[in-house]
């Protein structure tokens, strides 16, 4: 067991003002496998040989174990929520309160453990390829009629594509999607993504 606490940790859950008890629990779970502390995306999160496997993290209404390849764990208990209707792989496991992580926590470790064995298979999540991902019909009549900004979106990472393909496709109504493909037109150009 790998239980090396870290520094950036520390600070940030010294200065948790909410889910502060709940995250030191969850911490305190995750340092009991041989998972090794780091900090990411202002997060602590848990790593097998550089891998990463768990993410602990903090909403409004709820703290959260979050497994970055949960799509693949068995989740006999149906306890792993999908954070939104776009995330491939991640899940999560939600708490509300303190009771719930001690109630839960070797349900967790077990999670837990599952995770660590998909990630030493070398099991990897099958992500939809951008052609699969809708393309509004604005941004489709906007490249048709635009070949230097078709070539722009073309040479995007396929992440990048995908970005603004899910930020366009989003918005319900005609008038909103154009107005948002009109701004990201710039970035395109510029080769860079929707949030860089």
């Amino acid at each position: 067991m790998n239980n090396k606490k870290i520094i950036a940790v520390e600070r940030f859950l010294s200065r948790a003002t909410k889910w502060q008890e709940e995250m030191i629990m969850l911490r305190e779970i995750c340092l009991d496998s041989e998972l090794t502390e780091d900090f990411k995306w202002m997060h602590p999160c848990y790593t097998l040989e550089g891998k990463n496997v768990v993410l602990i993290h903090e909403f409004k209404a709820y703290c959260a174990l979050l497994f970055h390849k949960g799509v693949l764990l068995k989740d006999p208990k149906g306890l792993l929520i999908q954070q939104t209707e776009n995330v491939q792989s991640a899940r999560q496991l939600r708490f509300t309160n303190l009771q719930q992580i001690i109630d839960l926590s070797s349900t967790i470790q077990s999670y837990i453990l599952e995770a660590i064995e998909v990630e030493k298979a070398g099991l990897e999540v099958e992500m939809k390829k951008t052609s699969e991902f809708e393309m509004p019909d604005e941004f489709r009549e906007t490249l048709a009629s635009d070949a230097e900004l078709a070539t722009a979106f073309a040479a995007l990472t396929p992440g990048r594509q995908r970005a603004y393909l899910l930020y366009f496709s989003q918005a319900k109504q005609a008038k909103t999607r154009q107005t948002r493909i009109e701004k990201c037109i710039p970035k395109i150009f510029e080769g860079k993504g929707l949030n860089d």
